[in-house]
């Protein structure tokens, strides 16, 4: 699993522009499904054919990034960013910019060195940061390829830390795809499962929307990541959600404002768990949501849960992720997918 993990994390595909996240997808499961599918609006669909029973299981592909608003006549970059962002974690970090090949550069802001003593207790805020690719002039940028509108994605790779603990960027989500993925290779299924990576999830749940649209399945997974809350000074927070103790089942994620889980997917999700001895946790959350929550509201209403893997340091370039919890969420979703039949039925 680490080494699918590395492969989806240190590629790119900022909300919008995933196209290259989505051929490492491609190439990683087309030898696993009956057919692939790259809809109108960039989500990939692979499916393995099965009886009349219709599952969709959505991982999305997209990560939190920014984009070129600005390229002033020195040569720095302003920039926006694309999805929810901690202005304090963007600071000083290195970025890939893609313009006719990858531009690599850092952001930047003014140096506490030049600072008014007010302006060092303040935060920088992104509207003062600035990216610097090592250009003269606004002329070099442009020539190599970035004008307004380039895609910028943080550049880090995964690392490993100890006791089966791994550190990178796009965890949220490329952790929940890459168990997803290979829920979908290992499965034995006896409905028809559709594998949808998809589309601006972390900016408005937007490729959910229109893949479920168009399969409209009888059933539905997201496969996402959560916060862990077993950091210092989380106490506050009153929920227990920790490394190490398994993946998540959703309960009820923004204060109802978005997923609230049917009892009938809640019972299906979590006696698969215990039949099959696999560790879980239960969250209720006052805030985010995922996939599950589009998915659901489409047409007529679509049964829909969420597995989710818990990471420390959600939205950062330097989350945290237990490969025990990973493994544990491969199972559940493998098991989920072959024991749907058990739960629901197509004329239901």
């Amino acid at each position: 699993m680490i080494e699918l993990i590395k492969k989806l994390s240190n590629a790119h595909g900022v909300s919008g522009f995933e196209d290259e996240i989505r051929e490492v997808i491609k190439a990683e499961i087309e030898d696993f499904a009956d057919e692939i599918k790259i809809d109108n609006f960039g989500n990939l669909i692979a499916t393995k054919n099965g009886k009349d029973l219709s599952l969709m299981v959505s991982a999305h592909m997209d990560e939190i990034g920014f984009v070129v608003k600005k390229i002033d006549e020195k040569g720095f970059i302003r920039f926006a960013p694309i999805g929810g962002w901690f202005s304090q974690i963007a600071l000083a970090q290195r970025v890939v910019l893609y313009g006719k090949k990858k531009i690599y550069g850092v952001i930047g802001c003014k140096p506490p060195h030049v600072m008014k003593e007010e302006e060092r207790k303040k935060a920088i805020e992104i509207s003062d940061m600035f990216i610097d690719v090592g250009a003269r002039n606004r002329e070099e940028v442009l020539n190599l390829g970035i004008n307004v509108g380039t895609p910028i994605a943080i550049d880090r790779e995964v690392i490993v830390l100890a006791n089966d603990r791994i550190s990178g960027k796009a965890f949220d989500n490329r952790v929940g795809l890459a168990v997803a993925i290979e829920s979908f290779k290992n499965c034995k299924n006896s409905a028809t499962v559709h594998l949808v990576a998809t589309s601006q999830e972390e900016v408005g749940l937007k490729g959910a929307k229109v893949s479920a649209y168009k399969l409209e399945p009888n059933v539905a997974i997201a496969v996402d990541s959560c916060p862990a809350t077993d950091f210092p000074g989380s106490e506050a927070v009153h929920m227990d959600v920790a490394l190490g103790k398994g993946p998540v089942i959703t309960i009820v994620d923004a204060s109802g404002r978005g997923l609230i889980v049917s009892q009938r997917v809640l019972t299906w999700l979590k006696e698969t768990a215990e039949k099959n001895g696999i560790q879980y946790q239960l969250e209720v959350a006052e805030g985010g949501t995922t996939d599950a929550t589009a998915i659901s509201l489409t047409k007529e209403g679509i049964p829909s849960g969420v597995i989710s893997i818990p990471a420390r340091y959600i939205h950062s370039p330097v989350e945290i992720v237990d490969l025990n919890d990973v493994n544990w969420a491969v199972k559940l979703v493998t098991k989920s997918i072959e024991s749907v039949g058990d739960y629901f039925r197509v004329e239901e």
